[in-house]
């Protein structure tokens, strides 16, 4: 069966322009996402420095934009003195947070050498774990001062006369967690956040700032951990940072509730947006914080027992290596189209993470490295999304959720590039079994359109995977029957399909 559904847009209703930092990515020392993941000395791609080229070319592919590293949880028992110097001398450490054996042959400037090798910004964080402000403001003098001190002189014994440049810097991780190494309360941390944030910005006030918010939306202390956190360390800091990781419980494993996620983290930003504005309100002030959703992804697979943990101190053990299917893709796209949506606020996200862990890029040791089914979405966004984020009016039918009501079908954002005359149409049909008749306008943004790319990705087995052996079985594909009229396009998309038009103006 088919059914009908419109989309609308006008240029003079816009929300907000589009922050590259959207499409970051995660590379944290957990697993074979640093070692065997992005760096293996000896494999047949392997540069100098022994990053696989492979991984780089896909990375590049991929489209990312920014890199959070080195943690995670890793980050609060990881001492950055650890991860400079001669190689041959760098001390070998139990890594407390997922139980490996960390070698530190790969740290500050093997990473920043592989950023600048696939041309992505680095977003670097502090250890408020174990450590704090001493420890934080000399790791930033190490990178970012130009020279004249034993720090910034040491980085240039090192090898890196020209200071780094790192002016992202994250304040911690999920430090409201019990997991985590040295668990705070809200007062503990937003205490060591304002502090530790004053130093920084002393030693360099060209950076950004970025506050650990909850590290899940259902954590018990959501909210009062934002509200207690933020009144200490308001006006230090730029960002507030948000966790999400989707997943199916037992008691409802169905894709329609699956999907009804992107509703979930929705709320869960616009709640954190209502936290922070009161926090502003008591502190009667204008400034508007902004959001950092620096850790999301499907996570439910691999996460428990074997998979979270092995005995002995291993190094670089197969650790959270989610395989991910043709529906966890299409749960991506919709997630990619409500941060778009929410782009006057959200302006950094990190899909978590990279390489092999929860990642959309796979490899074997000495073998090749091939694109996760979830790779896609995001490559395709992160190279059509630019410029102006425009409101978007949706007329869909939907189907009943337990938590959010009615939900439409259809989930779409719209992103107008006023320098190339694009404009990309980002498309969610979350009907399992109907296609979608659908109407799209675009209203105000120039006539006589002429098609530049269309593309779907679809599957008829929602559970297939891309393997080894089957590295493309889920990949996008040609979207055929755009039809174009002055500012309308029709098109039929297909049942659980995710989809990307897009058109360039020939005349305003």
């Amino acid at each position: 069966m088919t059914f009908e559904a419109s989309l609308i847009v006008d240029r003079d209703f816009d929300l907000a322009p589009l922050d590259r930092r959207l499409f970051g990515v995660f590379v944290e020392h957990l697993g074979r996402c640093v070692y065997n993941g992005i760096h293996e000395p000896g494999h047949p791609t392997a540069d100098e420095h022994g990053f696989r080229n492979d991984v780089a070319e896909l990375t590049k592919e991929l489209g990312a934009t920014i890199v959070r590293y080195p943690g995670g949880n890793f980050m609060s028992g990881y001492n950055w003195e650890d991860g400079v110097g001669p190689k041959d001398q760098r001390p070998r450490r139990l890594d407390l947070a997922w139980f490996s054996t960390e070698t530190n042959q790969v740290g500050t400037h093997e990473f920043m050498a592989w950023c600048r090798k696939v041309g992505i910004a680095p977003m670097f964080g502090v250890n408020l774990g174990t450590r704090g402000p001493d420890e934080a403001r000399h790791y930033l003098e190490y990178c970012n001062h130009p020279g004249g001190t034993a720090l910034s002189d040491l980085r240039r014994a090192h090898g890196a006369e020209e200071p780094l440049g790192i002016k992202f810097w994250c304040l911690g991780n999920e430090m409201d967690g019990p997991w985590q190494i040295c668990q705070k309360t809200p007062d503990e941390y937003g205490r060591i956040a304002k502090e530790t944030a004053k130093l920084m910005r002393w030693v360099d006030p060209s950076i950004e700032l970025a506050a650990c918010g909850s590290s899940a939306y259902d954590m018990p202390t959501y909210g009062v951990w934002e509200d207690r956190v933020l009144e200490h360390c308001f006006e230090f800091v730029d960002y507030l940072s948000l966790h999400s990781y989707f997943v199916k419980p037992p008691a409802d494993t169905s894709t329609e509730s699956f999907f009804a996620q992107i509703e979930t983290n929705a709320r869960y930003i616009e709640d954190t947006v209502a936290i922070a504005d009161s926090v502003a309100t008591r502190k009667r002030s204008s400034k508007r914080l902004k959001l950092s959703f620096d850790e999301w992804n499907v996570w439910y697979r691999a996460r428990h027992g074997e998979h979270l943990k092995q005995a002995g101190w291993p190094e670089a053990p197969r650790l959270l290596e989610e395989v991910y299917t043709a529906e966890d893709a299409l749960l991506i796209g919709g997630m990619l189209t409500m941060f778009m949506n929410h782009a006057d606020r959200l302006k950094v996200a990190c899909m978590a993470q990279l390489c092999n862990v929860i990642a959309p890029i796979m490899t074997e040791p000495g073998g090749p490295a091939w694109r996760q089914t979830i790779f896609h979405p995001f490559a395709q966004a992160a190279r059509w999304a630019r410029g102006q984020v425009l409101r978007a009016v949706v007329r869909s039918p939907g189907y009943a959720n337990a938590r959010h009501g009615e939900l439409p079908y259809l989930c779409a954002s719209v992103v107008d590039d006023a320098a190339t005359g694009q404009t990309a149409v980002f498309l969610l049909n979350r009907s399992l079994n109907d296609e979608m008749d659908l109407s799209i306008t675009l209203r105000g943004l120039g006539m006589d359109r002429q098609l530049v790319q269309a593309e779907q990705l679809h599957s008829a087995d929602l559970h297939a995977t891309n393997t080894v052996d089957a590295p493309d079985r889920v990949a996008p594909q040609a979207l055929n029957g755009v039809a174009i009229a002055g500012e309308q396009l029709r098109v039929t998309l297909k049942p659980a399909s995710w989809n990307v038009i897009v058109t360039k103006a020939a005349r305003a």
